[in-house]
């Protein structure tokens, strides 16, 4: 089930090349799972005829509430981020697919890189309601592009790298020492597509259960315009409407 409903902006945070954006609805929020995301209106914009995709960074149900955490790419979201305090701004939500919930007693690694993080938050915050309490390995190219670290860590046990070796380890999320140290059950990724191939590569090696969200360009958000089509065992599927979140086992890499 989703609606499109405005939202009013109740505060906003600013992180360099990101904002994130905390709004409210005055109507009862949806049922939201981890994983899925909201296609945002872009107005004021000459340059911006489609709604943005945009990931579901997190949600306050008692507040009628959800945070999205924007980075600033192009002409949309670069729009977005200028919305300030009592801002209205247009959502078709929850969209898309969800991650998998795990068994209470699974040992669970979530993995982000770069703005592939902004889901994770939710999703971490979500299992420890659960009972699960979720390691997660975190990646950027420096230490100013690891954005609410502090806030990741009141959710689990956090694992960084930064391409600079500005903070935590140097390199990419595939060569992290804990990869030697620590064993998982399942395993959940977001971020770049090579990074998550490249997870996948190792939960396949490893034999683990694993789940990413892709990041295909996403216009319409239920499967009409076909812009973000992925090959699949299944075929052509588009990942607005069967994904974002996929099984691995599912795709083609």
């Amino acid at each position: 089930m989703k609606q499109t409903t405005d939202f009013k902006v109740q505060d906003r945070k600013d992180y360099g090349d990101a904002v994130l954006l905390r709004l409210r609805s005055k109507n009862q929020l949806l049922t939201i799972l981890p994983g899925q995301f909201a296609n945002v209106q872009v107005d004021g914009s000459s340059k911006t005829y489609l709604r943005r995709p945009i990931s579901i960074h997190d949600v306050d149900d008692a507040n009628n509430e959800l945070s999205l955490l924007i980075q600033k790419v192009g002409e949309g979201t670069k729009r977005l981020a200028e919305l300030k305090y009592g801002d209205k701004v247009n959502l078709v939500y929850p969209l898309g697919t969800g991650y998998t919930m795990p068994a209470p007693n699974d040992r669970v690694l979530l993995v982000g890189g770069g703005i592939g993080i902004a889901p994770l938050f939710y999703f971490a915050k979500m299992l420890n309601k659960k009972g699960v309490r979720p390691t997660m390995l975190l990646g950027g190219k420096s230490k100013d592009t690891l954005l609410r670290l502090a806030d990741y860590e009141k959710q689990g046990e956090v694992f960084v790298t930064t391409e600079d070796g500005s903070l935590g380890e140097k390199g990419f999320v595939t060569a992290h020492s804990m990869w030697k140290d620590h064993e998982f059950d399942k395993i959940y990724v977001c971020g770049p597509k090579p990074m998550m191939q490249a997870v996948a590569t190792i939960a396949k090696e490893k034999k683990i259960w694993c789940e990413v969200s892709l990041e295909n360009r996403m216009a319409c958000g239920i499967g009409a315009c076909l812009c973000c089509v992925e090959d699949t065992v299944d075929g052509n599927v588009c990942v607005c409407k069967e994904g974002p979140v996929f099984n691995i086992d599912r795709l083609k890499w």
